[in-house]
């Protein structure tokens, strides 16, 4: 399932005009340096400066370089990544990237029409994120790993090189000569992520020598499975509600077996709200259901950052904000 670099950007094919996010570290840079040669003059950088650490200042001057000898655009995003309560800071830092790119696209300021985005997470990453759900008990939508296509806001998002190590991405790149930054952080192992990347991962290369093959391998199962039960969450919102967009009848919920409802009720406060519950919640809020068989039985159970509640003979999830 591991190809080369130069395979996987010959593989390559986005619409474009393309943007790359560009951190400076060794990966970001092996994709723009690939993506820019492939694609002279169609490629821009997209750098988000997260203010998070004092060499942040320093990143963005050697983005600034880097792209000035490339001839490639530089857009810099500066963004408040810090996490809020129970949030975790590298998810807060990812929703703050993904809304850096948002803005930038939305605002004008490049003057490309961008089509595509390309992200420089490799096979090495998907091993820990596929590690991390499993710690975590996820089901087969974490265990499927990070998508190599997507779309979000319009716009396409590529991760060319999730079957490309680690190794061979930085081979690649002192092949060509271009420097690159060593981000302090990613040493850091009170993050889970880097923990796994310096300890986990080498005991795994020696035990399993072919572990991100097959590893990629049980991400694809998990990827099919999850569409699936996508489809099967699809079909049986066509009965319940009508579409994933609107709230469902309880009573036509209950009607499901007890599987097919915390399926359906995953998929729909997924797609029409947002927000994911935990197993605790989803398993809770399906007694709740259940239970509900007179006109007063009340339903309020919290779930992301607001409640499902009961709205009639139907269930709605309400933000604080909808209740004040």
């Amino acid at each position: 399932m591991t190809v080369s670099f130069e395979t996987a950007i010959a593989q390559f094919e986005p619409e474009l005009p393309l943007a790359v996010g560009f951190s400076g570290g060794a990966d970001s840079t092996a994709l723009l340096v690939a993506c820019a040669r492939k694609w002279p003059r169609e490629v821009v950088a997209v750098h988000v400066n997260h203010g998070l650490q004092a060499m942040a200042s320093v990143f963005e001057q050697h983005c600034q370089l880097v792209c000035a000898e490339l001839s490639v655009e530089l857009f810099v995003c500066k963004v408040d990544a810090k996490h809020r309560p129970g949030q975790s800071p590298e998810d807060a830092a990812r929703r703050a990237r993904y809304a850096a790119f948002d803005e930038v696209i939305r605002s004008g300021r490049i003057t490309h029409s961008i089509k595509s985005i390309a992200l420089a997470q490799h096979a090495d990453d998907q091993i820990e994120t596929i590690l991390l759900a499993l710690s975590r008990g996820s089901g087969v939508a974490g265990v499927s790993g990070m998508p190599a296509k997507w779309t979000r806001n319009g716009h396409v998002f590529f991760r060319p090189l999730l079957q490309v190590s680690s190794i061979d991405v930085r081979a690649w790149l002192r092949s060509c000569g271009v420097e690159h930054i060593e981000d302090p952080s990613n040493a850091d192992v009170r993050f889970t992520r880097n923990y796994i990347r310096g300890t986990l991962t080498p005991v795994l290369e020696t035990v399993f020598p072919q572990f991100r093959d097959t590893f990629a391998r049980s991400a694809m199962h998990a990827a099919q499975a999850n569409d699936l039960l996508d489809e099967l969450a699809e079909i049986d919102a066509q009965t319940v509600c009508g579409g994933a967009f609107q709230d469902p009848a309880i009573r036509l919920i209950q009607q499901l077996s007890p599987a097919r409802q915390s399926n359906f009720l995953r998929h729909w406060l997924k797609r029409r709200y947002g927000v994911v519950p935990t197993t605790a919640q989803l398993n809770e809020l399906r007694r709740l259901v259940q239970a509900c068989t007179t006109r007063g039985h009340n339903i309020h159970l919290k779930v992301g950052h607001g409640h499902v509640m009961r709205n009639g003979m139907v269930l709605a999830w309400h933000h604080p904000n909808d209740l004040c």
